[in-house]
């Protein structure tokens, strides 16, 4: 991997840490999770297995930093890894067929419900939540911050995707 796409890839993931840590609750424990949705971003833009590994690890590694779930540390760093490499593969066979947009459209909803449903599952497993309320966690917080999570994830796409044209850190695919 070149070392301009290895800097962008890290400027991404610092600017994902940092939106994580400024993106306030909303209503009950919500938040849109920006780090997962600069994650998706990074997938769709590199396409080696590798960059994807490291990245879902070091993203659930900051995002369990600055979780503001009781008790989230651990489901971060679990959901992030498993959700990556499911995405990844989800990728694999559209990649050459769908654009980055239409890639990136499709990666952040359901990579987002993935993603809140491993967090929840983990953390009702490691905190002793009963399974019948996953149903109600699910609905009242996993879907609106999916929601949250493709609206403010298309614009960064489209902020970074602007950025790849002008500094051209992706160019060598």
């Amino acid at each position: 991997m070149n070392t301009k796409r290895m800097i962008t890839n890290a400027i991404l993931i610092a600017v994902g840490a940092i939106l994580h840590q400024l993106t306030p609750l909303l209503g009950v424990p919500m938040q849109p999770d920006l780090s997962l949705a600069i994650l998706f971003i990074i997938i769709v833009y590199n396409k080696d297995y590798k960059t994807t590994l490291i990245c879902g690890i070091i993203v659930g590694v900051f995002a369990a930093l600055t979780t503001k779930t009781p008790g989230g540390q651990l489901p971060n760093i679990v959901d992030k890894f498993l959700t990556s490499n499911i995405m990844y593969l989800v990728l694999i066979p559209l990649r050459e067929k769908l654009s980055k947009l239409k890639q990136i459209s499709l990666l952040l909803p359901v990579g987002t419900l993935l993603s809140g449903a491993l967090f929840i599952t983990v953390l009702m497993m490691l905190g002793g939540i009963p399974f019948e309320k996953f149903g109600l966690l699910f609905t009242t917080v996993v879907v609106p911050t999916a929601v949250l999570n493709v609206i403010i994830g298309l614009m960064l796409f489209k902020v970074v995707e602007k950025t790849v044209v002008i500094t051209g850190a992706y160019a060598a695919e």
